[in-house]
């Protein structure tokens, strides 16, 4: 972008659980983070780094206009719809605010020559992969709404970047988990559908039991096996990705986990040791979809982004979410 300011970076959905740990990340690294956010999922509290736009990546001229105040240099693209049971009900919803909201935001970009972005994708892409662990160049069969919404934006990038010269990084992330360690930011969500803040819930309140969702999987202990990564780490990644698109124009993806997986008890057994109270535990069946492991092979972003994960252990990302909780 013509008289761009190179350390802006604009950031849809920066007042999300990612968003606003990458907007902290990026901030450190010397960067002004500008979260542009309509609140729907978002905190405006969570916003501590950088101006706060309130705003629809579905509205162009207001997307336009922040656009034109700020100059960014690039664009990290969190603002999406993310919860799987949703997209299965409401399909359209999301193709309309995942994809179309997409499209509109890279239309904007085109507009005014910005042509760095970095993707917030998913494993969901992937779908019941038969390859564990899984490198990015398995097949792509998401069962979704959901994956399939952030399938079809990866390929738009593809599109765009012969047609407009636009260079992307698309971070797929496995099971985000855990919470900033200075304690200032963590994960909250309505409504809670990840694992560990349910089950930390159920410790502050047993009256609200936690569902293990099926125990009859072709694993060691009978529920799924998730790669958890700690949300640190990924923010980490989009600061990262950011210095790789200086050098390497093109279209690049990235599988985002620690490589390892742990199953549904084994992470509520940490929480338990962490808080010193068992979880209180329900169980249901099977979700439909619920793939029996799903475990990333990091190996292209350890290499190619110089990225390796540096809090692995379950119990620590347990630790960093349970620290933000008391201090709430």
């Amino acid at each position: 972008m013509a008289g761009s300011n190179s350390k802006t970076i604009l950031v849809t959905g920066g007042a999300g659980y990612i968003g606003a740990h990458t907007c902290k990340a990026l901030s450190s690294a010397g960067f002004e983070p500008v979260s542009y956010d309509n609140l729907s999922r978002g905190n405006a509290d969570a916003v501590l780094w950088g101006p706060f736009e309130q705003g629809d990546i579905l509205d162009r001229e207001h997307l336009g206009d922040v656009i034109d105040r700020y100059r960014p240099a690039a664009v990290i693209h969190f603002a999406a719809l993310a919860y799987v049971s949703e997209s299965v009900a409401s399909p359209g919803k999301y193709w309309h605010n995942n994809v179309t909201g997409s499209l509109t935001l890279v239309e904007a970009m085109r507009s005014r020559n910005i042509n760095q972005f970095v993707f917030s994708s998913s494993c969901a892409v992937y779908g019941e992969s038969p390859f564990q662990p899984i490198c990015e160049d398995a097949p792509k069969r998401p069962v979704n709404p959901y994956g399939r919404s952030k399938l079809v934006v990866e390929r738009l990038l593809q599109d765009c970047h012969p047609a407009l010269k636009l260079n992307s990084v698309s971070l797929r992330y496995f099971n985000a988990a855990g919470a900033d360690l200075e304690r200032e930011i963590g994960e909250k969500h309505e409504p809670e559908t990840h694992l560990i803040p349910l089950a930390l819930n159920s410790v502050i309140n047993p009256d609200q039991p936690i569902t293990v969702f099926g125990a009859d999987y072709p694993t060691a202990d009978g529920t799924c096996i998730r790669d958890f990564v700690h949300v640190s780490d990924l923010a980490d990644a989009h600061v990262k990705a950011l210095d790789y698109l200086h050098g390497k124009p093109g279209v690049h993806q990235f599988n985002l986990g620690t490589g390892q997986g742990f199953s549904v008890l084994q992470v509520i057994e940490a929480v338990g040791q962490v808080t010193g109270v068992q979880p209180n535990v329900k169980h249901g069946p099977r979700r439909p979809g619920d793939p029996p492991v799903l475990v990333a092979d990091p190996v292209k972003a350890n290499q190619e982004l110089d990225w390796k994960p540096r809090y692995c252990k379950i119990q620590e990302m347990v630790e960093s979410a349970w620290g933000w909780l008391n201090r709430r």
